[in-house]
């Protein structure tokens, strides 16, 4: 079937896609409901994605993006931007501001339903592509430019970092609300932390470290436009 170059009406169907999954749950959100709340017929959703599944990897690739940029847009206005503190404090900032975000990292079942659990689903695309983790790369990359310490075990920095992100998204979901500080102090917190354990103690290089941000931004980035996507072609 011929696609259609309706641009507007194709992010339309995906604004509209991504309030019904963070509420309802993938697996409870039907193509009709789609198309009755972005008022457009079913047939008009199927002229830009093929199926359900290839819509939901649509919205992600166009969610992550939006991610990445929200995140070097913070990394570029911060004077430490490129620091490791600064870093992960932005990442932070930016991940919890997209409920939706939160759930791909946590890979929420509720929000995302069966299409987690099937073998071919985008993450696991995501992650055959990866030969090492993206957090060990930059933190490798900060090591070897000096922008970060350099006695400690990269994959176990990485690892603990992986540690942090993820008990930011689901400690909400184990403990009492109440008893939770506000999430900027949460966010301020770790990145002081981390400044304190990993930051250099003559201070670091920002601009480098902005500098490496960018490329492993690119990179991400190239490896989305590349990633095989069956239900669209």
């Amino acid at each position: 079937m011929t696609k259609s170059d309706n641009k507007e009406r194709e992010q339309r169907i995906l604004d509209v896609a991504v309030d019904l999954f963070v509420h309802y749950g993938y697996d409870k959100t039907t193509i009709s409901d789609i198309a009755r709340k972005a008022g457009v017929s079913q047939g008009a959703i199927y002229l830009h994605f093929d199926s359900k599944d290839a819509l939901l990897e649509g919205l992600v690739i166009r969610e992550t993006k939006a991610y990445a940029e929200r995140w070097l847009a913070l990394i570029e206005a911060d004077p430490k931007g490129g620091t490791i503190g600064a870093m992960y404090k932005n990442s932070l900032y930016a991940l919890s501001a997209s409920p939706f975000m939160s759930a791909m990292y946590r890979q929420d079942s509720r929000i995302l339903g069966n299409y987690i659990r099937k073998p071919d689903n985008f993450f696991r695309r995501m992650r055959d592509q990866q030969t090492e983790s993206g957090r060990y790369t930059f933190v490798k990359m900060m090591q070897e430019a000096g922008v970060m310490r350099q006695d400690m075990d990269p994959r176990v920095v990485a690892h603990i970092m992986d540690m942090l992100a993820h008990g930011l998204v689901e400690m909400d979901e184990v403990i009492d609300k109440a008893s939770v500080p506000p999430v900027e102090d949460i966010i301020e917190g770790i990145a002081d932390i981390m400044d304190r354990a990993l930051t250099l103690d003559d201070g670091s290089n920002t601009e480098d470290g902005k500098a490496i941000l960018r490329q492993i931004a690119d990179a991400g980035f190239q490896q989305f436009q590349q990633l095989d996507t069956p239900d669209q072609e």
